[in-house]
């Protein structure tokens, strides 16, 4: 997810969990730990085509965030050394609020290595846009009430809003793609595989990519679209042009990444591999 929707996401479930207690200490640690795995984004990683598919690398990774929360426990509490006795409740916070922030991420379409150092399989279940106003302005607002009318309250009902609007993501997420699947095979679209993310600001327009052979196409379904049949555009991802290239380290890197969803194309003299599943057709 974008920085602010992480920012106020993580002040929210801080200020949820401790705010009675430390008062806007609790908020303000919470922003600083959701914002702090998305940092990897400044940290070099050897190339750009490393620092694309190793973002949202350890980072992310479950296992490690977990191990990190009673650190980062312990230096807070060396910090507030007068909130010592809770150590326990500042370790529920770091969890909650550094799992928290990776599981949205897990969310979007890019993809998120959340069983690293086991597995560094990018792992996605796209369920919101990367930046979706929906989920993130109740909990701005409710995180506005807490720091400056000191209303917990307000801040509880925003958090409970965007997680209500998440669950119903998810809900949309699931039946899109069996829609998507009744759909493409009733009108005959042949696909080896698919994937449905949501358009940019919604959950209410859904646009799915489908990969046969050399081709690739885009269709978009909208709620309201109802039993409409799909208009599905077919392209060429120009395979013939990783003639060579597939056992080049970037190549493969790349192919690993978007699970098959790519597209070869030339330009000004040079071949560019396209993820398919960011971004739209004009």
């Amino acid at each position: 997810m974008d920085s602010l929707t992480q920012l106020t996401f993580g002040a929210a479930c801080g200020e949820a969990i401790l705010g009675k207690k430390v008062g806007r200490k609790a908020l303000i640690w919470g922003a600083i730990l959701g914002t702090l795995p998305d940092l990897d984004v400044f940290i070099p990683l050897g190339s750009p085509v490393d620092d694309f598919v190793y973002h949202r690398g350890f980072s992310h990774s479950l296992f490690l965030l977990t191990a990190l929360s009673p650190v980062f426990a312990w230096l807070i509490t060396k910090f507030h050394r007068d909130t010592k006795p809770l150590f326990n409740n500042w370790m529920l916070l770091t969890f909650v609020v550094l799992n928290g922030s990776v599981l949205l991420d897990l969310l979007t379409i890019y993809g998120t290595q959340i069983f690293w150092p086991f597995d560094t399989t990018p792992h996605a279940f796209p369920t919101l846009f990367i930046i979706d106003p929906l989920f993130t302005l109740p909990i701005l607002i409710g995180v506005s009430a807490a720091l400056f009318l000191k209303n917990h309250r307000l801040n509880f009902i925003g958090l409970s809003l965007s997680l209500a609007y998440l669950i119903w993501a998810l809900g949309m997420g699931v039946f899109i793609k069996g829609k998507m699947e009744d759909k493409l095979n009733e009108q005959g679209v042949p696909y080896s595989q698919f994937i449905s993310s949501p358009a940019p600001f919604t959950t209410l327009l859904w646009r799915t990519v489908g990969i046969h052979n050399d081709q690739y196409f885009e269709t978009y379904y909208s709620l309201f679209d109802g039993d409409a049949p799909l208009s599905v555009n077919f392209f060429s991802r120009n395979l013939s042009l990783m003639k060579g290239l597939k056992a080049h380290p970037p190549v493969a890197k790349l192919e690993k990444f978007t699970r098959g969803y790519f597209a070869m194309s030339e330009s000004n003299g040079s071949i560019v591999m396209t993820d398919l599943r960011m971004g739209s057709e004009p």
